[in-house]
């Protein structure tokens, strides 16, 4: 295997990103100086992943947070009882925590590093594909409210990320294509080279050990690292350009759709919806070619992900979007596409053309 390849998070409090084939050795590395006690956060159903953990972090204090599987581990219940184990093993400010999990345990995770004592440094160990080019890299942390999803949180970068492209042997084939539905949104909003290499790339030989796969990922990733870089508060960008909000493409109706089922459905299946959808939406508001409302489908059709639903009433779906963090006073804001690489803000769309696009992503809705 080629050496681990290392992007640069250039914030404020930069951080690495390091991604390879058992990188998991420099776990050490990006923990902070001093550094007595350890916290993995970890769902139970992973557990067998820690053994390596005991000998990286030899000679610290090391306690195992265990935590429920996927989205059910996103609430203040789950919250409060890190914080209480945390405050039972004394940890302290010079103190760390470590994510070793899917995108549900680094954002649970990184919000319990985040306020517990104001917060402490959390390293996070993606063990998805999902996670490593989304959740664990810019800062983002949070947990769901019966409102929707990731509702309460806070930015909180971390000190480091390390994507062990091995520990996605094992990952179950429907979570990695799920994963890809996230580097495919970056391909439109920022990376035409993404779309080109999933258009050309036969879809069953994106495999842990895939070249290209890792491409893929490391320009995934890339991508955010520069947009977070520039807006990581996501207050906007320079000259028009949605900043961080860019990557919420198709995220407004996947946040809703993911409610409605009750986050039954995989999140990466919801942004491939949702990018459709809003793809359709811009088609009827803005003009954007059907050419590229047809690439969208068929891009995200190639690799085995949804391009249709109706599982929701539209008003229902309105209601949870209504509350969406893009939305200003009772203005819906959603991020389209002018062109591949050249995403902007629609403000307030008018309610005929939403249910027009809702209508188009319903089985047959396109025919």
């Amino acid at each position: 295997m080629s050496a681990p390849t290392t992007i640069r998070v250039a914030t404020a409090a930069p951080y690495d990103v390091v991604v390879g084939h058992g990188v998991l050795d420099g776990l050490r590395e990006l923990l902070p100086s001093g550094v007595r006690r350890v916290a993995i956060v970890c769902p139970e159903s992973l557990e067998d992943l820690l053994d390596p953990f005991a000998d990286l972090l030899e000679g610290l204090d090391v306690v195992v947070l265990q935590i429920p599987d996927g989205e059910d581990a996103k609430n203040w219940e789950v919250a409060a009882a890190c914080w209480e184990a945390l405050g039972e093993d004394g940890f302290t400010r010079s103190d760390a925590v470590v994510t070793v999990g899917g995108g549900a345990t680094t954002d649970l995770g990184g919000f319990v590093a985040a306020t517990w004592l104001r917060g402490v440094a959390v390293v996070h160990v993606p063990t998805t594909l999902l996670a490593m080019v989304d959740a664990a890299v810019g800062g983002k942390t949070g947990i769901n409210t019966p409102a929707g999803k990731n509702l309460v949180g806070s930015f909180h970068e971390p000190a480091g990320v390390l994507c062990d492209l091995a520990l996605l042997a094992t990952l179950p084939r429907e979570e990695l294509v799920a994963g890809l539905g996230e580097v495919v949104k970056c391909g439109f909003i920022a990376d035409a080279r993404i779309l080109e290499l999933v258009e050309t790339t036969d879809p069953a030989t994106l495999t842990a050990d895939s070249a290209v796969l890792r491409e893929l990922v490391e320009r995934a990733i890339a991508v955010k690292a520069e947009v977070v870089a520039g807006d990581l508060r996501e207050k906007g960008g320079a000259g028009g350009h949605p900043g961080r909000e860019a990557l919420n493409y198709g995220h407004t109706l996947a946040h809703a759709i993911e409610k409605a089922t009750e986050y039954k459905i995989r999140h990466g299946e919801a942004v491939a919806i949702g990018c459709v959808y809003v793809a359709e939406l811009a088609g009827r508001a803005t003009g954007l070619p059907q050419a590229m409302v047809d690439r969208h489908r068929a891009v995200f059709e190639r690799l085995g992900l949804p391009t249709t639903w109706d599982g929701a009433d539209f008003d229902t779906l309105l209601a949870t979007m209504r509350v969406d963090k893009k939305s200003r006073g009772d203005q819906l804001r959603f991020v389209v596409l002018e062109d591949v690489g050249r995403p902007v803000v629609l403000s307030g769309p008018s309610e005929e053309d939403l249910r027009a696009a809702y209508a188009a992503i319903a089985p047959g809705g396109a025919a």
